[in-house]
């Protein structure tokens, strides 16, 4: 996309639910650089507010940061009302947590988003909604699409992973869906709702998939297995060893969350992005044991040590990127060996982001 298009930006008021955390701060953080208002809705609840002011750059007491739930009709109607874009990023994102508790998910992911969307549909001013969904709503790499390639396709890839291991899945946007966890099952259907909710009155939207996103200041959450580069690095930065769930053969397309940021705020003036569901990714195939080698490399004493793999963790892929490139005229920057370096920097930069659970459990594990 030609930064002509991001000029319409200018001036407009901008609401990101969700817009306290690490992708919505970022995001926040680019519609200022372009001109833009950004208002953040977000309840303020999944990290210490230390960590949201002085990692993340919010500040509570700004007047743009609205402190509140997005299940609140009327808390929501007003933000929207003064808006003229809608990104709609809050959600209960961690996989694992959505499994522990799958009601909280249904209030924050399928209730709160309705509520979001019945909002921006009476309005007459907010021009398009980005909802942000996950390339978890692929599933695990969609075997059923594998399996109905023609025989010599399925002999030539049964080879290679005799000799390779099973091989990641590209994974495109027309692809069914096949979510396998409560969390995806949320996401898929959000995008289903964006569509009904918001093609059935005439205003502009465009579902973004987000493939692994990661990057500082990412700061790992506890009994969370998402997010991989943080806690590799993390424990790494501790002397602990590093897991590796199933081997760490599973399959992430890693995306740094400044290229994130980047798309979605392109997302939101691209014209070709009307009523369009976009990957966002890298299209680059990044097995979890690379990462965690990537990350030994910066702390040399690292140990690996092979784990269960957790039920909810997906075999993965990677994205498809033609759509995106073509649409938003954009593709990412960053790449994997930059991104696990600047974080493993800002990590050992800012020892304060690792979380006094784990320097506690570090302590009793080396007692």
């Amino acid at each position: 996309m030609h930064d002509t298009q991001l000029k319409e930006l200018s001036g407009r008021t901008v609401l990101v639910t969700g817009g306290a955390g690490l992708i919505g701060s970022r995001i926040t953080r680019c519609l200022r650089g372009v001109g833009a208002r950004p208002l953040s809705l977000c309840m303020l609840d999944a990290y210490p507010r230390r960590t949201y002011r002085d990692l993340f750059g919010v500040d509570p007491d700004d007047p743009d940061v609205i402190v509140g739930d997005i299940q609140k009709p009327d808390l929501v109607r007003e933000a929207v009302a003064g808006s003229d874009y809608v990104i709609h990023a809050a959600a209960l994102a961690d996989v694992a947590a959505c499994t522990r508790k799958p009601m909280t998910a249904i209030h924050t992911n399928i209730t709160g988003t309705q509520v979001v969307l019945d909002a921006v549909a009476r309005s007459e001013r907010v021009r398009r909604l980005i909802f942000v969904s996950s390339a978890s709503v692929y599933g695990n790499g969609a075997p059923e699409d594998r399996a109905q390639q023609d025989g010599e396709c399925r002999a030539l890839r049964g080879l290679l992973e005799a000799v390779y291991g099973r091989l990641p899945s590209q994974l495109h946007e027309n692809a069914r869906l096949r979510p396998t966890s409560v969390y995806a099952n949320t996401k898929a259907w959000g995008e289903r709702q964006t569509a009904l909710t918001l093609g059935g009155v005439g205003t502009s939207y465009t579902v973004v998939r987000y493939f692994s996103v990661y990057g500082e200041p990412q700061v790992i959450k506890r009994n969370s297995h998402s997010w991989v580069v943080a806690w590799f690095a993390t424990r790494a930065a501790l002397g602990l060893p590093l897991n590796l769930n199933g081997g760490g053969h599973q399959v992430r397309d890693l995306v740094h969350v400044d290229d994130i940021a980047s798309a979605t705020v392109r997302a939101l003036v691209a014209p070709r992005a009307h009523n369009e569901t976009l990957n966002i990714g890298t299209g680059v195939p990044t097995r979890v044991r690379t990462v965690a080698q990537l990350v030994a490399e910066r702390f040399p004493n690292s140990r690996f040590r092979e784990t269960p793999l957790p039920p909810d963790d997906p075999l993965g892929g990677y994205a498809a990127t033609h759509r995106m490139e073509t649409v938003l005229g954009w593709r990412p920057t960053i790449t994997v060996e930059e991104g696990i370096a600047r974080y493993t920097d800002w990590l050992t930069r800012t020892p304060e982001a690792i979380p006094a659970w784990l320097r506690t459990e570090s302590k009793a594990a080396s007692t």
